[in-house]
């Protein structure tokens, strides 16, 4: 025993010993996973009856880069994480186990994953994560007619290849496992409702004049007009007055049925396992209407706000997220009409006007005709609000009056940087981030620039009123 403890260190003797005085038929093994060098070395020691078996082992040789799509295995070659687990649990081990399938007679499972794509967006989101000395960061692109998830970064990551990483808690997949309140990307969400129900209009206005006194709440606005606001303005100015307003002249019922048929109070399955159930409010009142309108007070998994956001965008079809190649034929099997096709050109609308002279004009591209809504979320530390840990969120579709993507970005604690004045919020982070993302993956998705495209309300507006 010393001779093998001498080769191989981290073996326990006296397990070892135990092992080998069990009375059991066959063998027992005293190590796995040795060395092609260690295994040499136990050779020329010449132990009777110690031997080798030969076992597969999988190997990541993408590393961290996609460890929270693909997953990991065990020893066994089970899949407990991921991708790998789903294939697992369709039945491919027990086949395997069985000897009534082998690698070369299956087929092969097909991701929507473009590596390309996903290198370009994890090395962005590293790249902000250091500049704003952010706790976390994490994005997403989706294919808007499809549903396919094109590249899912949640840093920080781990290595598949050593996957007791996995095990530390700071490691989760903040897109899928994770559940945050989304803040004023919601409000997407909001005025979409609005303007389906027919009762509110772009030329609608609300009063954010000063703050909304609810109870013993006072709701104010960080881009604060004090004056009537219309609709487009509530979405450019980011106005959680106006779209609380909004939101309340539709009352509580109405707005509870919208975001239930838009999933986002129910868990989001996906072939990953790993997921969460959202945090909705046990008792739904007019003042939980008011928060939730502007993103506070329901925390969802970012993956099915991405989901709801990218249905506004695509004519109104509600299609489930996929990690897997689907066709657009496919997706149209799938997909529920959730708003009307002019709401959804509407919100297009207003989502590339937001880029042009609202809170998102930082992550617009020359040529890409990019729309975008930040969000910024205080989170919940001890029970309360904190003015200084933020969540700030992004979200693109690109290109606004064709749409094809979409394009989730998100940091946790971003901190100022020099650069920013003093501010942390997401025009100053998570928008410039998104904005460099997309200069380097719009040409590999395939989308070529258009320079000198009109503004939104002639391009975007104008066409669907020619059109009807």
């Amino acid at each position: 025993m010393e001779l093998l403890t001498a080769t191989l260190p981290d073996l326990d003797a006296t397990e070892a010993r135990e092992r080998l005085a069990a009375k059991q038929r066959g063998f027992v093994w005293l190590k796995r996973e040795i060395t092609a060098k260690q295994q040499q070395e136990i050779r020329r020691l010449g132990i009777p009856s110690v031997g080798f078996l030969d076992e597969n082992k999988r190997t990541y040789p993408n590393g961290a880069e996609v460890s929270h799509l693909i997953g990991h295995v065990n020893i066994d070659n089970q899949g407990i994480a991921g991708m790998e687990r789903w294939l697992d649990g369709r039945g491919l081990a027990a086949l395997h186990t069985a000897g009534f399938a082998t690698d070369r007679l299956q087929e092969p499972v097909e991701l929507a994953l473009d590596l390309r794509v996903q290198h370009a967006l994890r090395d962005e989101l590293l790249a902000s994560q250091e500049k704003f000395k952010a706790k976390a960061v994490a994005g997403l692109i989706t294919d808007v007619r499809t549903g396919e998830i094109i590249a899912m970064v949640s840093v920080p990551d781990y290595d598949p290849n050593n996957p007791r990483q996995a095990l530390d808690p700071t490691r989760i997949n903040r897109l899928t496992t994770g559940v945050y309140e989304m803040g004023s990307t919601f409000k997407a969400l909001t005025l979409a409702m609005a303007l389906d129900s027919g009762k509110v209009s772009l030329s609608s206005t609300f009063d954010a004049r000063g703050s909304l006194r609810y109870g013993k709440f006072d709701i104010h606005d960080y881009h604060a007009q004090n004056r009537v606001l219309t609709v487009p303005e509530i979405f450019t100015y980011s106005s959680n007055v106006g779209t609380a307003r909004m939101a309340l002249s539709l009352g509580v019922e109405h707005h509870k049925a919208f975001l239930k048929k838009l999933g986002q109070l129910d868990r989001l399955r996906t072939e990953l396992p790993e997921s969460a159930e959202p945090l909705v409010p046990k008792r739904w009142g007019e003042l939980n209407t008011i928060t939730i309108a502007f993103g506070h007070g329901l925390s969802v998994a970012p993956l099915q706000s991405a989901m709801a956001v990218g249905a506004l965008m695509n004519g109104g079809r509600m299609i489930p997220p996929t990690f897997l190649k689907r066709s657009e034929q496919a997706a149209a099997a799938l997909a529920v009409q959730v708003v009307k096709p002019e709401t959804s050109e509407k919100m297009r609308y207003l989502m590339r006007l937001n880029a042009e002279k609202g809170t998102a004009t930082k992550a617009d591209v020359k040529g890409y005709y990019i729309g975008g809504k930040t969000g910024t979320s205080e989170k919940v530390i001890g029970g309360r609000y904190s003015k200084t840990k933020l969540l700030t969120t992004f979200m693109a579709v690109m290109p606004a009056d064709q749409p094809r993507y979409l394009l989730l970005v998100m940091l946790d604690e971003p901190q100022a940087a020099p650069d920013t004045h003093g501010f942390a919020t997401s025009g100053w982070n998570a928008a410039p981030t998104a904005g460099k993302v997309i200069a380097r993956v719009a040409p590999l998705l395939g989308l070529e620039p258009r320079p000198d495209l009109p503004p939104a309300e002639r391009l975007i507006l104008a066409a669907s009123k020619n059109a009807r």
